[in-house]
């Protein structure tokens, strides 16, 4: 008999938006990075979606949902959200602001709604894996469906410099 999944906010708001998601349980309550996320459900690194919360530091916030083997490029980032300058949210600042611990925040569920931006090589994939809202659950979308519910742009504002993470 399959173990009861038990819903977070994020898998309540789908269903109650009647969007078509799976969800994946890992083996581990520790957060572990998305690439090794990748490794447990055995797709593409590009398919599995970390997501990243930032700053202006002028009291506004931006979500943004990047591939697992990527990085958040921020002057890319701060360009598309039409601000100067953004820097990463302190990871002690996660769970006040968005209800989530690092390691299983959802762009789905936040405790308020934040801009958000999808990287655009979203785009290619029929479904990706973001977090679920905890940590070793994820969720299987369309990313139309995705930005769809959170109201996310897609745009290009991945970097391969290391930069933001």
């Amino acid at each position: 008999m399959a173990k009861k999944i038990h819903k977070t906010n994020a898998m309540r708001l789908l269903d109650k938006a009647k969007v078509v998601y799976k969800t994946h349980e890992l083996p581990t309550d520790t957060a572990i990075p998305a690439t090794e996320v990748a490794e447990y459900l055995g797709v593409a690194c590009g398919q599995v979606f970390k997501t990243l919360v930032t700053t202006d530091n002028h009291g506004q916030y931006f979500v943004f949902c990047v591939q697992s083997d990527a990085n958040l490029d921020l002057k890319k980032a701060a360009k598309v959200a039409g601000v100067k300058k953004l820097e990463m949210l302190k990871q002690k600042d996660l769970l006040p602001l968005t209800g989530y611990v690092h390691g299983g925040c959802s762009p789905v569920g936040m405790k308020k709604p934040f801009p958000t931006v999808i990287d655009q090589s979203a785009s290619q994939w029929q479904n990706i894996f973001v977090s679920a809202g905890k940590i070793g659950l994820q969720l299987a979308i369309a990313p139309q469906d995705l930005a769809t519910l959170v109201n996310a742009k897609l745009a290009d504002v991945e970097s391969g410099d290391g930069v933001g993470n």
